[in-house]
């Protein structure tokens, strides 16, 4: 758990991810979209993946992944970001970590 503290902390946005996982490859979309860029961390590509996932787990995501964090906060999976995007809730979380439109 001590990683997934660590990597949260220190990026504005962090997805725990897998590369052959389709949502979450839809919520990177997304971000992307609403002009954001997170940190991706592919758990199937650390030697230690299962046991962030384990820690993810018991942080109570609903699945291991995606699990999105904002400002080093756990907001959740793909239906806790669906769920803020839908009520307008999530544009103000990310709004620091917008980049700018030029």
């Amino acid at each position: 758990m001590e990683k997934v503290l660590k990597l949260a902390s220190e990026n504005g946005i962090l997805i725990f991810s897998k590369s052959t996982c389709c949502l979450c490859y839809a919520v990177q979309i997304l971000f992307q979209e609403l002009r954001v860029h997170p940190r991706v961390h592919e758990i199937d590509h650390d030697p230690e993946g299962k046991e962030i996932e384990k820690a993810l787990m018991r942080m109570g995501c609903s699945g291991p992944v995606p699990a999105v964090f904002i400002g080093g906060k756990l907001v959740g999976s793909t239906n806790e970001v669906m769920s803020l995007h839908l009520s307008g809730s999530l544009i103000p979380l990310l709004k620091p970590y917008q980049a700018s439109l030029s």
